[in-house]
């Protein structure tokens, strides 16, 4: 059971298992390529679209939420999911829009260093978590003008279902 899955939803970042988990580098390059040219409403609802597709697909009970400037653009809730997946949306966004950075890379670069994000990062853990499923919305000449997250996996699996459909949305 992930943190993000647990019933107390307070317990330090899990640590997953170095084989199965990119590093920071490896993460800092997904965010590197996945940048669009423009992002709209109409891509908000597209790319949110794309998601719930995939999610149907794979009966991921999942939340999928778009932001941009501070908006919310896209937000669905598929079966399986709860309330608590809309808070876990919140906080890993908030995580996004501080550092400019996907959640999971953020939770990644604090735990290269030998430590958690919980217990270096002097932010309150009831408002933001460093796991994986936020992704920012980087517009190119721009920078980062949102993030899309998705919450109800594992966080590596959160992550990689955002990353998947951005690689699709943008056609890399």
């Amino acid at each position: 059971m992930t943190a993000e899955n647990s019933p107390h939803g307070q317990e330090l970042t899990p640590r997953p298992r170095p084989e199965l988990t990119p590093s920071p580098e490896e993460l800092e390059k997904q965010e590197r390529r996945l940048v669009f040219r423009r992002f709209t409403h109409d891509d908000a609802w597209a790319l949110g679209s794309l998601l719930v597709d995939m999610a149907r697909e794979r009966q991921a009970p999942v939340a999928v939420d778009i932001h941009r400037a501070g908006q919310q653009l896209f937000h669905a809730a598929l079966p399986g999911s709860t309330p608590d997946n809309d808070a876990w949306i919140a906080r890993k966004r908030r995580v996004v829009e501080r550092y400019g950075s996907a959640s999971y890379l953020v939770g990644a670069r604090f735990r290269a260093k030998g430590t958690t994000f919980e217990e270096s990062s002097r932010l309150d853990p009831d408002t933001y978590a460093a796991h994986g499923g936020s992704f920012p919305i980087t517009v190119e000449g721009v920078g980062v003008v949102g993030a899309v997250t998705v919450s109800g996996l594992p966080q590596l699996e959160d992550h990689r279902l955002v990353v998947e459909a951005l690689e699709r949305f943008l056609d890399l």
